[in-house]
């Protein structure tokens, strides 16, 4: 952790699980209109490589991968959790490989890991299996269709200008009956630091502008994996909570992540006063007991399956031979009449 701060991964609460159903939401429209319209250009994808490059080419930049490794460790269960071994697989959007380093060759057989940095790819956690790395955008992937038995993201797709379109590539290039498995960040990610500067911003400059990139909701995720093709979704999600001493060692760590703002409407830099009036606010509004401060990230795990012939399908209405009505005749201990 930065400046020796023993981060807190802590889950605040259960996770919570929908099978998700068709509904429309603003990234959802959005996908729409760019179907008609052209692909929505928010984020600037050579400045996030620069960015990926920047934090994995600093000489302690391993001390900012307690989250992705965290998260990666919750991906690679979930794959523990189908249980058959998957010939070929990708990882879109690797960085140094953290859900690669926690599986072994009797689930992956052969792992290709890609991303947008030749950086932070020299720097994969090779695992047992065989590996192959190839610099790739996530919003191009260079592979033929019918190619994997799984694709794996972890914590990349919050970046991709074109999130449905990503999701159709991931689609196409696994094989039928291939499984997506991924994570990403979304919702309510970073709302004490956005509320923080927002708040400090508009009583020193008289106004703010985005610092936070926008994320996507749990309820258009699903929506989007819908569209995109995939079958028998689920989506879950997590709010880890890491705790800072101050604001500063919040914004510091992202930067060591890679993670700062890519958005194309992002303002360049900070005042110093505005900073100052932020941490104060942060402190004041969201601050613990013993002087620390949270910053709550919400984490989307999704599953997604391309359809095949073998998968099970649901029954066709009216199909059902018991009425709801009936159900308590049924429960019905025979003994107590």
């Amino acid at each position: 952790m930065n400046g020796g701060v023993c981060a807190r991964l802590l889950r605040a609460s259960a996770s919570r699980c929908w099978m998700v159903s068709a509904g429309w939401g603003p990234e959802a429209r959005r996908s729409q209109s760019r179907s008609g319209g052209g692909t929505a250009n928010v984020f600037d994808r050579t400045m996030k490589k620069r960015q990926k490059g920047w934090a994995a080419s600093a000489k302690d930049s391993r001390k900012y991968d307690y989250l992705r490794e965290e998260v990666g460790s919750r991906v690679a269960d979930r794959v523990y959790d189908v249980t058959r071994t998957f010939p070929v697989a990708l990882e879109v959007g690797s960085g140094r490989g953290h859900i690669a380093q926690h599986l072994n060759k009797d689930v992956v057989e052969r792992l290709f890991l890609t991303d947008i940095s030749d950086v932070t790819l020299r720097q994969v956690n090779r695992g047992e299996m065989t590996t192959h790395v190839l610099m790739a955008d996530e919003e191009f992937l260079p592979f033929k269709e019918n190619t994997f038995d799984l694709v794996l993201s972890s914590l990349s797709l919050h970046w991709i200008n074109d999130l449905p379109g990503a999701l159709r590539q991931i689609q196409q290039v696994l094989k039928p009956d291939g499984v997506f498995i991924g994570a990403m960040v979304g919702g309510d990610t970073l709302y004490e630091l956005r509320c923080s500067l927002q708040l400090a911003e508009t009583e020193r400059e008289g106004g703010f502008s985005p610092h936070i990139s926008p994320y996507t909701a749990v309820t258009d995720l699903g929506n989007l994996l819908g569209q995109a093709g995939f079958s028998m979704l689920t989506v879950d999600t997590d709010e880890i909570h890491v705790h800072y001493p101050s604001i500063m060692e919040v914004m510091m760590d992202l930067q060591g992540m890679g993670e700062s703002n890519c958005a194309w409407n992002r303002r360049a830099m900070l005042h110093r006063d505005t900073i100052l009036a932020a941490a104060a606010v942060y402190k004041e509004m969201y601050g613990n007991e013993d002087g620390s401060i949270p910053a709550t990230f919400d984490i989307f795990y999704m599953i997604g399956w391309k359809p095949h012939a073998s998968q099970p399908k649901a029954a066709k209405r009216g199909s059902a031979s018991v009425s709801f009505r009936d159900l308590s005749q049924i429960t019905q201990d025979p003994s107590h009449k």
